[in-house]
């Protein structure tokens, strides 16, 4: 019997049309939230540098507060450790960890505080010169709206966990006009999976947000327009050498950030007061350079286009990475992507005259990216993020390259990234890679046991006990079959108590038993067996048939997994070479004599 035909490549169903509908309601509410975020940090910006109340979008550089701006930091700093104490701890920190926390640990459930608590939290950070950007809090506050909506609908985990991440990554889209780069990040750091039911409701939520962009948000278009000449062959060398220094970059803030945090903790204060002390170091760094404060957006615009001068960058950038280390420490409220694009570039800028293959001016941009993928561990969404902010298909090729290249880098020399030693340091472990499970690979069919031994309905217990649970007992349980029909399984616990001439037929109503199919995956029936806590399942034709056609049990279901084990363990040289006799089977090189 040919059961091919009844397998799928994808697992789909009427609630996919549903759940993509909620996610388009949701897109919308997160365009909205990024409109309020961002009129807030414009309204908290106007109101501690200028002490007005309005909405212009000022940069908080131009201030003329002169040494009193050293206090504004603090004193919004001071207003975060209070909403913290006394509102909810998840304003703090910068947005994407607590977002992944919540997915995997928390049944993808986030409360209305969040909504709230977290864009004021940030307008005030950000409002009062945080160093950061506006993306962190608005996934945070995104992924908020998406659950908040989830939990008003039965739904399960994974279909709640597919609209928090679609409102977190529509908010990001409001922000940036970045859709495609939103999606990436959703598969790339906070799905943990690539299925129909969580990658459509991303992507209807990030075009929806896309669309409205410009309604809600009066944005149009690439965020930092560019364009650069086309790149020759000899940049690849430099695309290799820049990947390195990304990555280098990458590792240096991530390991920096963690010390400061580990030196916040040993201060005998409570935490409450932490955003306080480091907003006094922000506006230290701010008196200094006052283009440090802030979002940053105007920078990023001007090291893109060098429009600042190379020792201007220089001290710029150093005082922009100290108050970003010692502000995120804290556990103020922001965002990390705008600092790194801004140290990204940074780095680019200086690097630009130095390296060949193309114009000074795509290094920026193409550091930019790489620190944002190294640090991340997103090297896909980093350069498709750089490419939707510029609109520079001539940077498209080293951007993959660079980006590339730093991920590797800062995957081989860091345990964690800057997202998930957060994580780890509460107390979970994530394991980021994911692949396609075997489990899921093989259908029933592929590992059951086809000619299984069976029990007749009308045999008595004492005949049972003997045949089948004697001193040659094969299995722990057998299926039973009346007049060639399933009516259920069978062990000896079953019978233990019942009367020797009772036949075990009469064990079973009509109840339908529990079954495997064959064309099911092996995923789906392991699943099963946990749920009923069960060994083995009778395997029937089809839906709602009584034919046996096999057993499967737990043990069979390990056999799924040593094609895994072949294809991610076993070195075998498939066409013989003079080279493979230098290698033994580990690929060790062999010594001679």
């Amino acid at each position: 019997m040919q059961h091919h035909s009844l397998r799928r490549d994808f697992d789909g169903n009427a609630r996919l049309l549903r759940i993509s509908a909620i996610a388009l309601v949701i897109g919308a509410l997160s365009t909205i939230a990024a409109r309020v975020l961002l009129t807030l940090i414009r309204f908290f910006t106007d109101l501690f540098f200028y002490q007005r109340f309005s909405i212009e979008d000022l940069s908080p550089a131009n201030n003329t507060l002169g040494l009193w701006v050293i206090a504004i930091p603090a004193i919004g700093g001071l207003i975060i450790g209070l909403i913290a104490r006394f509102g909810t701890e998840q304003v703090r920190g910068h947005g994407i960890p607590e977002a992944i926390e919540a997915i995997l640990f928390k049944n993808s459930a986030m409360s209305p505080k969040v909504a709230v608590l977290k864009p004021l939290a940030s307008g005030i950070a950000i409002g009062s010169g945080g160093p950061f950007g506006a993306e962190g809090p608005i996934i945070m506050t995104g992924g908020a709206i998406g659950s908040l909506v989830a939990q008003h609908f039965p739904m399960t985990g994974a279909e709640r966990k597919s609209l928090l991440v679609a409102g977190a990554v529509a908010g990001m889209t409001a922000v940036f006009g970045t859709p495609v780069a939103a999606v990436l990040m959703a598969v790339e750091l906070l799905l943990f999976e690539l299925r129909p039911r969580s990658l459509l409701p991303v992507a209807i939520a990030c075009a929806t947000a896309g669309f409205l962009r410009p309604l809600a948000l009066g944005l149009s278009g690439p965020l930092f327009p560019l364009q650069t000449a086309a790149v020759t062959p000899s940049a690849l060398g430099a695309c290799l050498v820049a990947g390195l220094l990304c990555g280098a970059l990458a590792w240096l803030m991530s390991f920096a950030l963690y010390r400061m945090e580990d030196w916040f903790k040993a201060l005998p204060v409570h935490w409450m007061w932490w955003p306080a002390l480091g907003g006094l170091a922000v506006g230290i760094g701010g008196w200094i350079q006052p283009r440090a404060l802030g979002v940053g957006y105007d920078v990023i615009g001007d090291l893109l286009h060098n429009h600042i001068a190379l020792a201007a960058v220089g001290a710029l950038l150093l005082v922009k990475l100290v108050i970003w280390v010692i502000a995120l420490a804290s556990g103020t409220s922001g965002g990390v992507l705008a600092p790194l694009l801004m140290l990204g570039a940074g780095l680019g800028v200086v690097l630009g005259p130095l390296l060949p293959g193309a114009e000074p001016g795509l290094w920026p941009l193409v550091c930019m990216a790489a620190t944002l993928g190294g640090m991340m561990r997103a090297p896909i969404m980093a350069a498709i993020f750089a490419f939707e902010l510029t609109g520079d298909a001539n940077a498209l090729l080293p951007l993959l390259a660079t980006s590339a290249v730093a991920y590797g880098f800062t995957v081989l020399t860091m345990g964690r990234s800057i997202l998930t030693e957060k994580i780890a340091r509460r107390g979970y472990h994530i394991y980021r890679e994911y692949g396609i499970d075997p489990l899921e690979r093989n259908a029933v069919d592929d590992v059951m046991t086809h000619t299984p031994q069976w029990v007749d309905a009308a045999h008595t217990v004492e005949s049972v006990l003997a045949s089948h649970f004697g001193a040659g007992q094969s299995h722990r349980a057998f299926p039973v079959l009346k007049d060639g029909e399933l009516v259920g399984m069978l062990d000896r616990e079953a019978l233990s108590g019942r009367a020797p001439g009772m036949k075990v037929g009469e064990l079973y109503g009509l109840n339908y038993p529990v079954v495997a199919l064959v064309h099911e995956t092996c995923r789906t029936v392991a699943t099963r067996l946990a749920v009923h806590k069960l060994e083995r399942l009778p395997v029937v034709a089809g839906e709602g048939s009584r034919e046996l056609v096999g057993i499967v049990s737990r043990s069979d279901l390990i056999k799924a997994a040593l094609s895994l084990h072949a294809d991610e363990h076993e070195r075998r040289v498939l066409r013989p070479s003079p080279l493979a006799e230098l290698f033994d089977d580990t690929g060790t090189p062999r010594r001679e004599g």
